[in-house]
């Protein structure tokens, strides 16, 4: 979470609220004490208006889950033993 005090906040307040709008959290501070938080508005926050909500609603989108991560990772297949590994060896060290 990043920190701004009023001052740096005030000089250039779009800059923190693109960051805001891209899910980081500020912490507004007054004089080095803590005194509000600037949070993204959730989903079901931002209410009906949006554009998204209403192809929702009219049954013409779906909004997703959320991304997972690990969706583009590799996987091989699963050999514990090192069978595949230990063949390969094998077949090379006859050549």
């Amino acid at each position: 979470m990043e920190k701004a005090s009023v001052s740096e906040l005030k000089k250039s307040p779009s800059g923190y609220f693109r960051k805001v709008k891209a899910g980081e959290e500020i912490l507004v501070t007054d004089r080095g004490h803590p005194f509000a938080k600037i949070v993204p508005l959730r989903r079901d926050e931002a209410g009906e208006g949006t554009n998204m909500a209403k192809l929702e609603a009219a049954g013409l989108a779906r909004v997703g889950k959320g991304f997972k991560a690990d969706f583009w990772a590799p996987k091989g297949p699963a050999d514990p033993e090192g069978a595949v590994r230990a063949a390969l060896i094998e077949e090379r060290e006859q050549r």
